[in-house]
């Protein structure tokens, strides 16, 4: 049995969130959660988060022990980029991509 959390259209791009979700994948909750609070890294907050509801998914709808979950899976897809403009030198312009992510993370039981 596993639980899901999921954070749609977040401001970070999915490339600073993916160097966090490999920090924390595979391992307990409690040493992720530990792992993302000494973290300094931009994602790290979100990720703590969503991995504080995910343990909360797990225990009140799925009725799993919290002491006893471990993060199985968590990724970070590309959502869409906003695209700006911004002037340069001789009349001309520059796009700037502004990113956003949709991070996910699983949590399921030890056996």
């Amino acid at each position: 049995m596993e639980a899901k959390a999921h954070a749609k259209y977040v401001r970070i791009s999915p490339r600073k969130v993916q160097i966090v979700c490999d920090l924390i994948r595979g391992k307990d909750t409690k040493t992720a959660k530990a792992i993302l609070t000494q973290t300094p890294k931009a994602g790290a907050e979100l990720m703590l988060k969503l991995l504080n509801s995910a343990v909360a998914n797990a225990e009140n709808n799925h009725y799993m022990d919290p002491d006893n979950l471990f993060v199985s899976q968590t990724y970070a897809n590309p959502g869409p980029t906003l695209k700006r403009i911004r002037p340069q030198a001789r009349g001309r312009a520059y796009r700037i991509s502004k990113r956003s992510s949709h991070i996910t993370i699983v949590v399921a039981e030890m056996e």
